[in-house]
């Protein structure tokens, strides 16, 4: 019974906390189980052994992005080992859909809070900027292992979206000036016509492994 009960108030807490239903959370609960092998943590390694991630272009980041401190607990920093269900539950709510029942005010701060999630698994090294080396690594990842370019073009292509960037979020820059990389406030502008709440989303309620990181 106590168990029970004790199940019962860790659910309410993270609906609470993320906004899924009871069902919603059960489901998560019983992938979660499957994932960790009916352990109580996740590790790197439980992750890294779903098939169809194994071929994602982005896969380390989308690896990386559920131990990321940042992701599960606003003011923290670094990384962990390991992840317990809450965490896991607190990352995957970042791919929730949003209800049409939403405040305009609501709808921004999902917006906001989506797109930060998006911007740390590219601030890579936690700055608070994502750099020309981490916008160059992502498009490579992308274009060299879709076999449609090579390394050193999709480097020029990178280079050249960050030259393109800089101009929108800075201004005009003198050949000698040097840009430092995107800040968030920077993110959030350029993508601000991008429909990041429907198209970073999941459906949850015939959730299976796999879906997870597709």
């Amino acid at each position: 019974m106590g168990a029970l009960q004790s199940g019962q108030t860790q659910y309410s807490d993270l609906s609470e906390q993320t906004g899924f239903s009871f069902e919603q959370i059960a489901v998560l609960h019983k992938r979660f189980k499957q994932l960790s092998h009916n352990q109580d943590s996740l590790r790197r390694e439980d992750l890294s052994a779903i098939p169809d991630l194994a071929c994602n272009p982005i896969r380390a980041q989308i690896i990386e992005a559920f131990f990321d401190r940042r992701n599960f607990c606003r003011s923290a920093e670094g990384t962990v080992e390991e992840v317990g269900f809450e965490e896991f539950v607190l990352v995957m709510s970042h791919f929730r859909p949003p209800r049409h029942s939403l405040t305009e005010e609501q709808r921004e701060s999902v917006r906001r809070d989506k797109l930060r999630f998006l911007f740390n698994m590219h601030d890579s090294d936690n700055d608070g900027t994502i750099t020309l080396q981490e916008y160059r690594h992502v498009v490579e990842e992308l274009l060299s292992r879709s076999g449609a370019l090579g390394k050193e073009t999709a480097k020029s292509i990178a280079d050249a979206a960050m030259l393109e960037v800089a101009s929108i979020s800075v201004g005009h820059m003198e050949p000698d000036e040097f840009y430092e990389g995107i800040t968030f406030d920077h993110f959030f502008k350029l993508l601000s016509g991008f429909d990041i709440e429907h198209k970073m989303s999941l459906r949850f309620h015939n959730l299976d492994a796999s879906s997870l990181c597709k």
